[in-house]
């Protein structure tokens, strides 16, 4: 990719967790949010149209000499046709964990097998696109366990796992999650 000002970027979304562990993941990288009123709707048929949406729209209002990353990610589960997924973020609107957890009452072996994925989409300020793509598989536990992380952390059991995410912590995901996974994903694509 195009020569870039020092390792910095501009994230493009509101949510302050998701730009707080994002620099963590890169490391050496500073990571600012997007200073934007508005941003596209999540409206896209994958992750990757989501980030890509928020990207460009990034690139189009951040005009400095910075990387713009998008991001899109989701839950995934068996018995829900693998569902929630591009719609996680509006699932369940207030209580999204409590929502999943209904919809999987009465439901136990392989229906409660899950996935995270996160899609990370990079645009330079000469246009080139580069994305990372992460996948964390694992289940669903029966109730919220922990205090860490966020979203559906305190739900989702990581393959190999018998603690939840929010249990494990967030130095755990820092080096295990779906979003670490699709930050070195574009780390190894950004070739730095």
């Amino acid at each position: 990719m195009g020569a870039l000002a020092a390792k910095a970027a501009v994230f493009a979304s509101r949510n302050p967790d998701k730009a707080r562990e994002l620099e963590a993941l890169l490391p050496g990288w500073r990571v600012e949010p997007l200073a934007a009123d508005t941003f596209p709707p999540e409206d896209g048929g994958s992750y990757y149209e989501n980030a890509r949406a928020k990207a460009r729209f990034g690139r189009s209002v951040d005009k400095r000499k910075l990387l713009v990353l998008g991001e899109d990610s989701g839950i995934e589960v068996a018995a829900l046709d693998w569902g929630p997924g591009v719609f996680s973020a509006r699932f369940g609107a207030d209580d999204p964990v409590g929502r999943l957890l209904t919809e999987l009452s009465g439901i136990e072996g392989d229906g409660r097998r899950a996935r995270y994925v996160c899609e990370l989409v990079a645009i330079s300020p000469q246009g080139e696109e580069l994305r990372g793509t992460g996948i964390l598989d694992g289940r669903i536990g029966h109730e919220p366990r922990g205090s860490e992380g966020f979203g559906y952390d305190p739900i989702f059991v990581p393959e190999g796992e018998t603690i939840t995410v929010a249990e494990l912590g967030n130095a755990w995901k820092r080096s295990n999650s779906h979003r670490a996974r699709a930050a070195r994903a574009l780390l190894e694509a950004l070739n730095v």
